[in-house]
C-alpha cells in the first residue's frame, strides 16, 4: 500500500473553526502511517493476550472459575475508566499525552501482572490493565477519524493494520510458544508491550477545542435519544457475537472439526473483514451510515441461525464471511456515525461510551447469557445472538427516522 493509500495529500487542509475542526499539526513520516504502527503494535499485543492469557493464568495455578473472574475484572474496569480518560483528553482538547500516558502505564501493568503468583495479586494485575490498556483504542479510534477528517485517508484502510497484526499475533504466538514454557506468555505480552510504547510515542498530534464540564457533556450525550439508538443499534450487534467468540470453537470441535480447520474458520472471519475495512470509504459512501448498521444486523440474524442449524464445514466456510458484516461494517457505522453526529470537542468521551456499551458492559452481559444458554441448550444459544442482531436491526431502523445526519448535542462540552 502507497502512501496515497493511505494519507490524501492536499496543499490547504482545514484549521480548527470554532472548536469543531480538529488541528493535525506537524510533518515527517505520514500521520497515517503513524496511527497505522499503533493500530499494528496494539492489535499484535492483543492477539498474543486473547488467546494465550488464559493458558498463562492457568500456569499460575488459577482453575476455569478464578480464570473467569480475572478476566472478568479486566472488562468491568475498562467500563468505568475509558469514559473517564476519554473525559480526560477531551478536556486537555488533545489526545497524543493521553495515550502516551496510557501506554506507559500498561506496560508497567502488564510487567508487575507477569510477577503475580496469587489470586488477590492476579486480580489487581487484571483491575491495572483494565484500568490503562482498553482506554487507548477508544482514543486512538477517535484521533484517527478527526484526522482522517482534516487530511483525507481512509480510516479503513489505517484500521486493517490491526485486523493483520491480530492474525500475526495469535498465529505467529501460537509456533514461538510451542514447545516452551507457559510462563513465557507473559515475556512476549510484555515485549511487544514496549514496541506499543514506541508507537505511541510516534502518533501525530491532534488538537480540538477543549470542552469543559465533561460530566454535563456525558449526561447530554447520553439524555439524546439519537445517540442512545445508536449506543443500543452497536451495542445490540456486536454483542451478538458473545456465543461465537465464548463457545465456537468448543462446538466446532465438538463436532469433530480439526484445530487446524477451526484456526482457518476464524481466520476467514477476519480476512473478510480486512477485506471490507480496504474499501471502506467507498462502501460507506454508496450505503451509508445507518443502512450499514442495518446490513450488520440482517449479517448477525443469518450468520448466528446458520450456526445454529448446523456445523457442516461446508456452511461454516459460507457464512465466516459474513464476519465483514456482522463486525467490520457495524463497526464502520460506529466511528462514521461519531465523526459525523458528535462534536470534535465532545468526540473522545462518545467513542469510550461506545466502547465501553459495545464490548464492555453489553458484552460481559451477552456472554454471561451465553454461556447459560451453551450449556443448557447447546448450539440453540446462538439462535438468541440472532435474536439479539436483529433487536440491534429494530434499533437502527429507528435512528434512521430519528437522524438524518445533522449534528446532534451540540452543546455536549
Amino acid at each position: 500500500m502507497n502512501e496515497t493509500g493511505l494519507e490524501a495529500q492536499g496543499a490547504a487542509r482545514p484549521r480548527l473553526i470554532a472548536g469543531r475542526l480538529p488541528v493535525v499539526p506537524g510533518s515527517g513520516p505520514g500521520v497515517a502511517w503513524r496511527l497505522a504502527a499503533f493500530y499494528g503494535t496494539t492489535f499484535l499485543l492483543i492477539g498474543l493476550y486473547m488467546p494465550f492469557w488464559p493458558v498463562w493464568l492457568q500456569s499460575r495455578g488459577l482453575d476455569a472459575g478464578e480464570i473467569g473472574v480475572v478476566l472478568a475484572l479486566t472488562t468491568w474496569t475498562k467500563v468505568v475508566a475509558s469514559p473517564l480518560f476519554a473525559g480526560l483528553a477531551d478536556r486537555l482538547g488533545e489526545r497524543r499525552r493521553v495515550i502516551l500516558g496510557l501506554s506507559l502505564a500498561s506496560l508497567a501493568s502488564y510487567a508487575l501482572y507477569a510477577r503475580a503468583d496469587t489470586f488477590v495479586t492476579l486480580c489487581a494485575g487484571a483491575i491495572a490493565i483494565g484500568m490503562f490498556f482498553p482506554a487507548q483504542m477508544p482514543l486512538v479510534e477517535n484521533m484517527t477519524m478527526l484526522a482522517a477528517r482534516v487530511r483525507g485517508f481512509d480510516y479503513g484502510r489505517v484500521r486493517l493494520w490491526g485486523s493483520l497484526t491480530f492474525i500475526a499475533g495469535a498465529y505467529g504466538g501460537g509456533l514461538w510458544l510451542a514447545g516452551r514454557p507457559e510462563s513465557q506468555v507473559s515475556v512476549l505480552v510484555v515485549a511487544v508491550a514496549v514496541l506499543a510504547v514506541l508507537a505511541a510515542a510516534a502518533l501525530p498530534e491532534v488538537r480540538v477545542a477543549r470542552a469543559p464540564r465533561a460530566g454535563a457533556g456525558l449526561l447530554r450525550l447520553l439524555g439524546d435519544r439519537r445517540f442512545a439508538l445508536f449506543l443500543a443499534a452497536a451495542s445490540l450487534i456486536q454483542a451478538s457475537h458473545a456465543a461465537y467468540y465464548g463457545f465456537a470453537t468448543l462446538h466446532w470441535r465438538a463436532a469433530g472439526l480439526h484445530e487446524a480447520t477451526i484456526g482457518a474458520l476464524w481466520a476467514e472471519g477476519v480476512i473478510a473483514e480486512i477485506v471490507l475495512f480496504a474499501f471502506a470509504a467507498p462502501v460507506v459512501r454508496r450505503i451509508g451510515i445507518v443502512p450499514l448498521f442495518a446490513l450488520a444486523a440482517l449479517a448477525g440474524v443469518v450468520r448466528w441461525s446458520a450456526l445454529a442449524a448446523s456445523s457442516e464445514l461446508w456452511l461454516l466456510v459460507l457464512v465466516q464471511g459474513l464476519h465483514a458484516g456482522t463486525f467490520g461494517a457495524a463497526h464502520l457505522a460506529a466511528m462514521h456515525f461519531v465523526q459525523q453526529a458528535v462534536p470534535a470537542a465532545s468526540s473522545a468521551r462518545a467513542q469510550a461510551l461506545y466502547s465501553a456499551s459495545a464490548a464492555g458492559v453489553a458484552m460481559a452481559l451477552a456472554m454471561a447469557a451465553a454461556g447459560m444458554l451453551y450449556a443448557w441448550a447447546g448450539a440453540g444459544a446462538f439462535l438468541a445472538m440472532a435474536a439479539m442482531a436483529a433487536a440491534g436491526g429494530g434499533a437502527a431502523l429507528v435512528l434512521g427516522r430519528l437522524w438524518q445526519g445533522e449534528e446532534i448535542a451540540p452543546n455536549a462540552g
